[in-house]
């Protein structure tokens, strides 16, 4: 015998109609589009409604994605559904380190080194971008900077850009 179903979608006819423009918009992240279809696709108003393992094989999702959908829209309704929250230790969250920030560090890591240093190193970058940026920014933040770009504090050029190999060298 199967389990009984503990939550259930039921779409008005404004919910359907919002689901399909945000299906239709070219901004609507995929994260958002996926949890639109399932509930189309789920909405007991309006029939047939799928299982929630064909739901999940059409449209190329897990199980536990779907499940979590519908447990969303039951406890919070069609916003909670549409809207992504992120946490502050997201990928996606505001970055400290802008372009801006980005290019006062390499900047600073491109000069000469200070007096009584050899290099840089990424602490003396760290204090000398407290006095230059109104905001902290930490010594790992400086790392993954200079990472990305090649710039490496530490080597005899420390040019922004990765020199080139040519066939002459």
């Amino acid at each position: 015998m199967a389990r009984p179903k503990q939550y259930s979608v039921r779409l008005t006819d404004d919910n359907v109609t919002l689901l399909k423009t945000m299906l239709r918009k070219r901004t609507t992240n995929d994260t958002v589009a996926n949890r639109c279809r399932i509930l189309l696709d789920l909405d007991e108003a309006h029939p047939p409604v799928p299982t929630h393992a064909d739901c999940a094989k059409s449209h190329g999702i897990s199980m536990g994605t779907v499940a979590n959908t519908v447990r969303i829209y039951s406890n919070g309704g069609i916003e909670s559904v549409i809207t992504l929250k992120r946490s502050a230790n997201s990928d996606r969250a505001r970055r400290k380190v802008d372009g801006r920030a980005e290019a006062v560090i390499i900047a600073a890591a491109c000069e000469p080194a200070p007096e009584g240093h050899s290099r840089w190193t990424v602490r003396l970058l760290e204090d000398r971008m407290g006095v230059l940026l109104e905001t902290p920014v930490s010594r790992e933040a400086i790392r993954r900077t200079l990472k990305k770009t090649g710039c490496a504090p530490t080597s005899r050029t420390t040019g922004a850009s990765p020199r080139r190999r040519t066939r002459t060298s």
